[in-house]
């Protein structure tokens, strides 16, 4: 009952109830000479506009998501049938006698039936396409919560997309060091549990503190440049102290991966900047590294991940973008200040 009012006050059908309503309730007190035709009429299109759709949707229940035979539902069709015969010849009928009315438009023989069809198709109309609309939004919430879940999977995923030459090549001058450099092999194996413990700690959260995606990136640079100190220089450019702000956990793993594979581990020299700027209503983040953008490669998944988890976390609300800028490229994220960007999936 609560859900049927509820639909049936939504503007798009109240806007449509009213435009057949109130036609019919001034008709019936223009063209009839019983005084009490106009609340008359009324009565009778509240008893058809609530009661049509409710003894449909409650006899149909569910009927909308599931194939049915032409003989399954026939006795309900009847029950349906009956309840409207009766609701319109109580209301239009009994109830006038009682109170000594006088035959009205809506009231006559023949404006009877008429009546009773409507009540049939209309609640038929009606309740179909409030369960309708219900199933469609239940739909969409599915959709959404797969979604969802596809997006959990994708951040437990990331425990394997650090490139693996490059956790191999950390692995192997680890070994290498432990016979030359003790403090260094130390140093870098310490470096290296750290991160993947946080990479492993962020696929248990739908948001963490920017603080702590900034630290996580700050221990791969340090990675890198314990391998190849020579190889590239890292230049950071932050506000002191960092925006409170909560951010999808590692979504900026992939785009340093790729700053650093595609710049300095592809030999192109220069430095890889890392800007964190609060702007008016959000944040800019920028990281720019040596080799001029050339296009996407085919097969790419790091930077799509990057676009499809800040959709699902911001909707249009953020943006990514790559380009190359003289011979270096320079990718920019900005995200909206809010606490927590990502839902639980649990």
């Amino acid at each position: 009952m609560r859900s049927t009012l509820l639909a049936l006050l939504a503007p798009r059908r109240l806007l449509s109830i009213l435009v057949v309503a109130v036609p019919l309730v001034l008709a019936q007190s223009h063209y009839s000479v019983e005084p009490m035709a106009a609340p008359l009429g009324v009565l009778m299109c509240l008893a058809f506009f609530l009661f049509a759709p409710l003894s449909w949707r409650a006899l149909f229940q569910g009927e909308t998501s599931r194939r049915r035979t032409f003989t399954e539902p026939f006795g309900r069709l009847v029950v349906y049938a009956v309840a409207g015969a009766g609701t319109v010849a109580l209301v239009g009928s009994v109830v006038p006698d009682l109170l000594g009315l006088q035959p009205t438009l809506m009231t006559s023989g023949s404006s009877l039936l008429v009546s009773i069809a409507l009540f049939l198709v209309g609640g038929y109309g009606l309740g179909r396409d409030i369960d309708l609309e219900r199933s469609l939004h239940a739909e969409r919430k599915r959709a959404d919560d797969m979604t969802v879940a596809a997006e959990r999977a994708q951040l437990l995923a990331l425990r394997n997309h650090l490139d693996p030459h490059f956790l191999f090549n950390t692995l192997n001058a680890i070994a290498e060091w432990c016979r030359e450099d003790g403090e260094v092999a130390e140093r870098a194996t310490l470096q290296l549990s750290e991160m993947l413990r946080t990479i492993m700690a962020g696929t248990h959260t739908p948001a963490w503190s920017l603080e702590q995606e900034v630290a996580l990136l700050d221990t791969l640079f340090a990675l890198y440049q314990i391998r190849d100190p020579e190889k590239f220089v890292l230049k950071r450019e932050m506000d002191e102290p960092l925006p409170r702000v909560d951010v999808p956990p590692m979504l900026l793993l992939p785009v340093v991966e790729n700053a650093i594979k595609h710049g300095p581990a592809a030999s192109h020299r220069g430095s890889v900047h890392l800007r964190v700027h609060a702007q008016p209503g959000g944040l800019c983040i920028e990281v720019q590294n040596p080799g001029a953008f050339k296009g996407r490669r085919p097969g790419g998944e790091g930077l799509r991940l990057v676009e499809k988890r800040l959709e699902h976390a911001y909707g249009g609300d953020a943006s990514f973008s790559i380009e190359a800028q003289d011979d270096t490229t320079l990718v920019r994220l900005t995200i909206p200040s809010q606490p927590n960007p990502e839902p639980d999936p649990a």
